[in-house]
């Protein structure tokens, strides 16, 4: 079901900063901030030749990781991203095989606007995985 993996995001205190370093301490190609209120969330990606990195900041009081950020002030890694070939047939599977589906089990459009879906981190060992659709 699951193809190549798609990126890593890390939870940051100071996204400005965080991407400053990347840059300059890895040369690293990274993009401009970009704000998703519809997720809560302001992103930045750092491309690397086989995956991404994307640096997550709250957008708000109501971001999801906002607790995340309190709990872990320093910032920290918050999910793994994998991608899949249809995101219906791949959520179906997971429901009929007792997996739990984060929100109302419908996909939601994510930052790179492809439709996603994430998996509750208790059935896949305290890991918080997003599925996006290629």
């Amino acid at each position: 079901m699951i193809g190549k993996l798609n990126h890593i995001a890390i939870v940051v205190p100071d996204l400005t900063l965080a991407a400053n370093t990347y840059k300059s301490v890895f040369g690293a190609n990274v993009s401009d901030p970009v704000s998703l209120p519809e997720h809560g969330v302001t992103t930045v990606f750092v491309n690397l030749p086989n995956t991404k990195i994307e640096l997550l900041h709250p957008l708000g009081d109501g971001s999801p990781i906002k607790k995340f950020l309190d709990r872990n002030a320093s910032g920290g890694i918050h999910h793994i991203c994998y991608e899949v070939q249809n995101i219906i047939k791949s959520r179906d599977k997971l429901l009929g095989d007792g997996y739990r589906i984060l929100g109302d089990h419908e996909p939601s459009v994510g930052a790179h606007g492809k439709p996603v879906i994430f998996l509750h981190p208790k059935d896949f060992f305290g890991t918080l995985i997003e599925l996006e659709e290629i």
